[in-house]
């Protein structure tokens, strides 16, 4: 009967049989409350802390990447750039071999005007031998 005219005056005995102002089940639940929230924290800094390290590694790849990204642009452009070194080339080689065409074609037709003349010579050498 004291326990409830003290209880309802806000007093109450805890298990060590000490005068509380809070229930002794509220001041349980305050100190499990305290514990969860700290075991909490602690695994929000754990969690922080693996947040941390994925955003870092993410961080490392997109470098990675941009570098690989990097070389691959290079190496396109050196490739092209060759491409573009072959093809000029083979345009000065046609031009090249366009040229040797006319010129083995004036050799042809000087070659045909030598043997002409050469055929008259030797014509004109029969003919001044067989007239003597």
């Amino acid at each position: 009967m004291a326990k409830d005219i003290l209880g309802e005056a806000g007093l109450h005995f805890d298990e060590l049989n000490k005068l509380r102002v809070l229930d002794p089940e509220v001041t349980q639940q305050t100190t499990e409350l305290k514990e969860e929230c700290k075991d909490f924290v602690d695994k929000i800094g754990q969690f922080q802390k693996i947040v941390g390290g994925l955003i870092e590694l993410v961080d490392q790849l997109a470098k990675e990447a941009e570098n690989e990204k990097m070389k691959a642009i290079g190496a396109r452009n050196l490739l092209k750039s060759i491409a573009k070194q072959r093809e000029a080339q083979q345009q000065q080689l046609q031009a090249l071999i366009a040229e040797k065409k006319m010129q083995l074609e004036r050799y042809r037709v000087e070659y045909e005007a030598l043997c002409k003349v050469e055929a008259e010579q030797n014509e004109f050498i029969d003919q001044f031998i067989f007239q003597k």
